[in-house]
């Protein structure tokens, strides 16, 4: 640990830049991934205000166990399957995917589409289920 101050007060330059870079990363992705909402901020939203979940995982991952009431359009097939969520549009839209890497992405895709209130489950149905929250089969 002493190495490592030493080699702080040393390289304060190059500290400093590494610093800026990890923040900088860090904003980027949560910026192109939009907002992501915990498993009870989910259930909140899909109780209070009608919120609708889109799974964006593949259709044999999908009928393993989803959400209840979920909409499944494969991550590959959203652009073209656009006009199935027009309806959607104005109200809240909660994209999930398997761990949440995907599902950045998707967000993205819908934001530029002219969704408005579009957020995606933190972590995934993989936290989803680590919460022992229901899935349908």
């Amino acid at each position: 640990m002493g190495q490592f101050l030493e080699f702080i007060a040393n390289h304060w330059m190059l500290a400093s830049l590494w610093v800026v870079l990890v923040l900088a990363l860090v904003l980027y992705q949560q910026a192109r991934a939009g907002k992501a909402l915990s498993p009870h901020q989910v259930t909140l939203l899909v109780n209070r205000s009608n919120a609708a979940v889109l799974d964006v995982r593949d259709k044999k991952d999908f009928d393993r166990g989803h959400i209840v009431d979920a909409v499944n359009i494969p991550l590959a097939k959203l652009s073209e399957r656009l006009p199935e969520l027009e309806k959607k549009k104005e109200s809240p839209l909660i994209v999930v995917c398997e761990m949440g890497q995907h599902s950045g992405a998707a967000v993205k895709t819908l934001q530029v589409a002219g969704f408005t209130q579009v957020s995606r489950l933190s972590g995934g149905l993989a936290e989803w289920r680590a919460q022992s929250l229901p899935l349908v089969t």
